[in-house]
């Protein structure tokens, strides 16, 4: 009898231990002390801190003709650009600036002081690096030896293009990758025109598709980054009544002779008159007429967005960062950040089909209810920042968005080049 009771005595003992010890581990756990996934889930941990760190980026250290030369010609060629000796990207660029995208990541590569949660940062061994960056200016390259495609000096832009690709060549991580993992911005539609079609495996950073097939650029592999806004943001957008404020229903200023869809904004400038508080102008991009757009959008209710040569303009931009509602005309347009921003709590949408019916679009516009309209202006006064491009970066601007929309390509680049490597015949997906 009295061993019988010793017994149940050590088996409650026993069970006050292990529930003391569970409620122990619970409470670490609960409190953060203690990480379970770390010792079950290792695997699990570690993608989760890969996806939490910063892209470790390595930048092709070039010569500055490829890239700042074009904007400072009074350095050497062969002197190393640091983030003292950066040229600033000039006030007076005009609409150049839509096409500088490549300069602002160069920049943020460069800058070495203080950042929050900066989504890429630069490493100095290559061996370290999860993506490779090319620092070449294709577009101002565009802009500047030759813009009408017919000029001599375009030789210039084609012999850069020429030797970038030789250097590439060369590099024993283009050809680990099959260049795979290299980041090339190519913002402009003509940018990197004579040789692009060879650089179709790398991560090209572009302002929409309208310029490529779909054999050297899409969604699965390629970054959509906003155009560089021209107008200046808005930044005193507070009035009592926003809604009546902006007394201007529709504006739009800009070039009506395009290609492609872009011939829709021909047809919108006949639907579009007789309409006492519609505001559609045909204009060439000039310092006066862009001080004019800034002021028309920051007066009216929606701003029109039609097709141009491509689908896509720093127009829609202009009208963000003016917190003026974006009516976007275009059957093929792609937007950045897409996979983390919803464009319809923003922005109106219309087929090429819709907006040439006389009277639709008009008549949609209007009822659209005051509240509903002032949720979209409240929604782009709280995302306008993604789209700032500055120097220094600041959290998720422009620049860290199009870092981290890299950053999230970088398994599939892995998965592919893994596969490449091991693959004895051409890709059978690819057949």
């Amino acid at each position: 009898m009295e061993h019988r009771e010793i017994s149940k005595m050590f088996e409650k003992a026993i069970l006050s231990l292990i529930f003391l010890l569970l409620l122990v581990i619970t409470y670490s756990v609960f409190i953060g002390t203690v990480d379970i996934r770390s010792h079950f889930f290792p695997l699990l941990q570690s993608t989760a801190q890969s996806c939490s760190a910063p892209l470790r980026v390595y930048m092709y250290d070039l010569p500055r003709r490829f890239h700042v030369g074009m904007l400072d010609h009074s350095s050497p060629d062969g002197l190393p650009v640091t983030s003292e000796n950066l040229p600033r990207w000039p006030r007076s660029s005009g609409i150049k600036r839509q096409h500088s995208v490549e300069y602002w990541l160069m920049a943020s590569l460069l800058y070495d002081g203080e950042s929050e949660e900066r989504e890429a940062v630069r490493v100095s061994d290559p061996d370290t690096a999860q993506a490779f960056f090319v620092p070449f200016f294709s577009s101002l390259s565009f802009n500047t030896h030759g813009h009408n495609m017919t000029d001599p000096d375009t030789e210039f832009d084609r012999q850069l293009q020429i030797e970038i690709l030789e250097f590439l060549r060369n590099s024993k991580y283009w050809q680990k990758s099959g260049g795979r993992d290299h980041v090339i911005p190519m913002t402009h539609p003509n940018a990197f025109r004579f040789l692009r079609q060879q650089l179709n495996a790398s991560i090209l950073i572009v302002a929409d598709f309208g310029r490529y097939p779909r054999s050297m650029s899409n969604l699965s592999k390629d970054v959509v980054a906003p155009y560089v806004h021209v107008v200046e943001s808005f930044t005193d957008d507070n009035p009592p009544d926003p809604f009546v404020a902006r007394k201007t229903l529709l504006f739009f200023q800009g070039n009506t002779i395009r290609k492609d869809e872009g011939k829709v904004r021909a047809k919108l400038a006949k639907i579009l008159t007789g309409y006492d508080d519609v505001h559609y102008e045909r204009s060439a991009p000039t310092t006066k007429s862009i001080k004019e757009s800034t002021e028309g959008m920051r007066s009216s209710k929606f701003c029109l967005h039609p097709a141009g040569d491509t689908p896509s303009s720093c127009r829609l931009f202009d009208a963000i960062v003016s917190h003026c509602v974006p009516v976007i005309v275009s059957d093929r347009i792609e937007l950045p950040f897409e996979d983390e921003i919803d464009y319809s709590e923003f922005s109106v949408f219309f087929s090429i089909k819709e907006a040439g019916q006389p009277g639709y679009m008009i008549d949609q516009l209007r009822q659209i209810p005051k509240a509903r309209w002032i949720e979209m202006w409240q929604r782009l006064k709280s995302i306008s920042h993604y789209y700032e491009f500055q120097y220094p970066p600041k959290k998720e601007d422009a620049v860290n968005m199009v870092w981290r929309q890299v950053k999230n390509k970088i398994p599939g680049v892995q998965l592919a080049v893994h596969r490449h490597r091991r693959l004895k015949i051409p890709d059978w997906w690819s057949i």
